[in-house]
């Protein structure tokens, strides 16, 4: 929903810049007043096509607004229902994954909604369900992994790679970026792509822990108050 917010509002301000227009804020509240006081290079009022056209996409704009708000009241307040308290258990979860510097709203609801809030047995049932679990692969007396497998929930592991992006932007000293860094500098700089599924994996792996068990991410900087 977002993307598509972005697009009307490039196309509303793509259709008053060819009339000489700029500066025209669609996300403002006062939009809807701007949009009679606005005049066109030449000083004239807006073409009524034009301003009809702008409109419609006003209208759509302001569908989209409402639903962004909607899904973002649900999300804060499932992350507002965590409890206060000593005792480390799944209510509390998503609230321990906004104490992580570079983790906001967003992510922990995708983090905790679509993976952290179902019951794994182990680190491998909880990199397989996001998609992230190296898959085995064996020829005669070769067995090793020829890559992850993409089979798990695909919202979790595009999440996982951008909140991978995050944490080595917020949290450089954790061991997890500095394993990063290492595997890159060992590769002289290349896979990259390849090292940050890497690292989306260990991630998910280390949040798991820290939501169910408690444990503290090696050099992870918590959020101050």
């Amino acid at each position: 929903m977002t993307n598509e917010r972005v697009r009307h509002v490039n196309r509303i301000k793509g259709l008053l810049f060819s009339q000489g227009i700029s500066g025209y804020q669609p996300l403002r509240r006062d939009r809807r007043k701007r949009l009679e006081e606005l005049r066109t290079g030449d000083g004239g009022p807006l073409p009524a096509h034009l301003k009809a056209q702008v409109g419609r996409e006003l209208d759509r704009l302001e569908l989209l607004i409402g639903q962004i708000k909607a899904v973002e009241a649900e999300r804060d307040a499932m992350l507002a229902a965590a409890p206060v308290g000593s005792a480390y258990c799944e209510p509390q979860a998503p609230a321990m994954l906004l104490a992580l510097k570079g983790i906001g709203p967003e992510f922990a609801a995708v983090l905790w909604s679509e993976g952290l809030s179902r019951h794994f047995d182990n680190r491998r049932q909880v990199a397989a369900y996001a998609g992230l679990a190296p898959t085995p692969w064996q020829s005669g007396s070769i067995d090793h992994d020829q890559g992850i497998s993409r089979s798990g929930n695909p919202r979790l592991r595009t999440t996982l790679i951008q909140v991978a992006w995050l944490w080595l932007r917020h949290q450089p000293h954790s061991a997890l970026s500095l394993w990063f860094m290492q595997r890159v500098k060992q590769n002289d700089g290349r896979l990259k792509k390849k090292t940050i599924v890497a690292l989306a994996r260990k991630l998910l792996v280390a949040l798991w822990k820290y939501v169910n068990a408690g444990v503290i991410i090696e050099g992870a900087v918590m959020n101050t108050a």
